[in-house]
């Protein structure tokens, strides 16, 4: 079993930048393939960036490529969004979660079905 906590989302104005934390309780954080997703209001919930492993493999949504990005400190059980040049339009409830590691490819972690835990979320407002 793990849990999730998000934390660091709020307001901020388009073109400000904002730092996502996920801490993951359990002693098995390094075997869990990380992610985040987003939900904005009257759609459906979306890839953003995964990080299945510790080191250089990660994936990005296209919506934001260039403008976000993902990282894992294992020794602290945290998973961290880095989000930069907002737009109102990543205006979302963000979500963290996490995936038994069964694929190597960081692309496999793209799909939400393959996630076995998640986060409660946390808001994020960009205004334009």
């Amino acid at each position: 079993q793990v849990q999730l906590v998000e934390s660091g989302g709020g307001m901020v104005q388009a073109g400000g930048s904002l730092r996502l934390s996920c801490a993951a309780s359990g002693r098995t954080f390094s075997r869990y393939a990380m992610g985040w997703f987003r939900q904005a209001p009257g759609k459906e919930r979306e890839f953003v960036a995964t990080a299945p492993w510790s080191g250089s493999s990660t994936a990005y949504a296209d919506s934001v490529k260039g403008r976000f990005t993902i990282s894992r400190e294992n020794a602290k059980n945290t998973v961290y969004l880095q989000m930069n040049s907002l737009k109102p339009e990543d205006t979302a409830v963000y979500y963290c979660a996490a995936a038994v590691q069964r694929y190597s490819s960081a692309d496999y972690y793209r799909q939400i079905s393959v996630y076995d835990y998640w986060g409660q979320g946390t808001q994020v407002t960009v205004s334009s």
